[in-house]
């Protein structure tokens, strides 16, 4: 005769095994799904950390061409100045000495402008 088997509820064993295979891949789901969100949260803290890194980059670059721009242009105005300094001067000095010679400036007047334009 064959062997018929229960028909019905299963019996103890049967429900032990069925409850362990459920809790065994619910643990293991959850345990997946953790470490799944873990490495996302890693992968993006990566990526932030990335990004703020090239900002600050973009950040230095922008801050070290400023300053060149400003050397540069502290640098040009210099050289301006330089040239125009010793000629503005003696350009000056002429332009009163014409002035006086002309009779518009009076010797006091030209000493005066003359003091002036010299620092004295």
């Amino acid at each position: 005769m064959p062997f018929v088997g229960r028909i019905g509820r299963p019996g103890l064993i049967g429900l032990a095994a069925r409850t362990a295979v459920v809790a065994g891949t619910a643990s293991a789901v959850s345990g997946g799904m953790a470490a799944r969100r873990e490495r996302n949260a890693e992968q993006q803290s990566q990526q932030q950390q990335y990004e703020a890194q090239q900002q600050q980059a973009q950040v230095d670059a922008a801050a070290q061409q400023a300053v060149a721009a400003q050397t540069a242009q502290q640098q040009a105005a210099q050289q301006q100045a330089q040239p125009a300094a010793g000629g503005g001067i003696t350009d000056e000095l002429q332009r009163l000495a014409g002035l006086h010679q002309q009779g518009i400036l009076t010797d006091e007047e030209f000493a005066a402008a003359k003091q002036k334009l010299l620092g004295l």
